[in-house]
């Protein structure tokens, strides 16, 4: 196990394109750290300069303190684990798990321990360790990919989108085993990926990437509950935030909505008249009547998801696009009005020009 610091780490190709900012982070020792957002934001390239796959402009990486820029990949003491699983065809599992350990020396007796407590761990019969890769199916591969992994007992685990190439179902399934097994071995890891889901649920904390910077580093909770900007705001939450023109109101304690209604707020610190981007979750929506603080959404379409329905509609003179996540099913179609509230601590307000979180 170890301790990761990325300091002042930048990415620049020889075409002058520049593909990471100067990203920091220190990962303590067994700590789950993923790195998410959308494709190309640099993530894999972050990654794959851990690994030693990329070269460093400019700052440093360090494991346990020794700077690893200019050591080989196979010098690191690191494993990763790919998204096309990386198994040599003609090897049968045994031996792609065992390869690694064979070209390092090992003795018959140490690579035999390793393979068969890997592969208790991830289940892996000995039915399933003569089998060639093209006998077994997606999970099981990507099992084979982290046995391999394993046995190297290195000091950091790298997942690059791991599960990409898994059906829904599947990736559920894989997500959970992976989770209780960083837990159980207690390596340090850092996993990509461009599905907040996954990061949710994986990650003790998260880094989130737009264009090569960060945009924010906290734990699954606070970005959820505090997004420092509208990037991680619509990244992190399934379904988006809902996002909208607003003001703050005469008396700073509500928010001017689009068509005139008018929701209320806590104290922010925003001036009076002050035009703001407004964020609410979906699942922060709460149907209500009759009351002060109340607006009224045009319902344009409703999905029945069975625990949960999405009302799609619209309020508003400039017809602003809403969507309402409500616990089971809504007997309301298309035409009719969908009387909402919001709970003042969960409306964020942004920085219309920057983006950024108005305290």
């Amino acid at each position: 196990m170890a301790r990761v610091t990325v300091n002042g780490v930048q990415k620049v190709y020889p075409n002058g394109f520049k593909a990471i900012h100067g990203v920091d982070i220190d990962i303590a020792d067994g700590e789950f750290v993923v790195l998410v957002g959308p494709s190309g934001c640099g993530k894999s390239t972050l990654l794959r300069m851990v690994a030693g796959l990329e070269r460093v402009t400019d700052g440093t990486i360090s494991i346990d303190g020794k700077v690893i820029n200019d050591l080989e990949p196979a010098e690191r003491d690191i494993a990763m684990v790919f998204q096309n699983y990386a198994l040599y065809p003609h090897m049968s599992v045994y031996n792609n798990m065992a390869y690694g350990l064979k070209i390092r020396g090992l003795s018959k007796a140490e690579i035999e321990d390793r393979v068969k407590k890997a592969s208790a761990i991830l289940e892996l019969n000995e039915d399933l360790l003569i089998r060639s890769p093209r006998q077994l199916s997606g999970g099981q591969r990507q099992r084979v990919a982290m046995g391999r992994a394993i046995v190297r007992e290195p000091s950091v685990f790298l997942f690059d989108e791991p599960l990409s190439n898994l059906d829904a179902k599947l990736r559920v399934q894989m997500r959970l085993e992976i989770k209780k097994l960083q837990e159980r071995l207690g390596i340090t890891s850092i996993y990509v990926t461009h599905d907040q889901v996954e990061a949710m649920t994986l990650g003790h904390r998260l880094m989130v990437l737009n264009e090569g910077r960060v945009e924010q580093l906290g734990t699954p909770i606070e970005l959820y509950e505090r997004p420092a900007s509208i990037f991680v705001a619509g990244f992190i939450g399934s379904p988006a935030m809902n996002f909208m023109d607003a003001k703050v109101g005469s008396d700073s304690r509500s928010i001017d909505l689009p068509g005139g209604e008018r929701l209320p707020l806590n104290g922010t610190g925003a001036e009076a008249g002050r035009p703001v981007t407004l964020g609410i979750r979906p699942e922060h929506l709460e149907r209500a009547s009759g009351q002060e603080g109340v607006a009224h959404l045009n319902v344009d379409l409703i999905e029945h998801l069975g625990a949960d329905s999405l009302v799609h509609g619209h309020f508003g003179n400039d017809r602003t696009d809403l969507t309402v996540r409500v616990q089971g099913t809504l007997n309301m179609g298309p035409g009719d009005t969908f009387d909402f509230s919001v709970a003042p601590d969960h409306l964020h307000l942004f920085d219309p020009q920057s983006g950024a979180r108005i305290a």
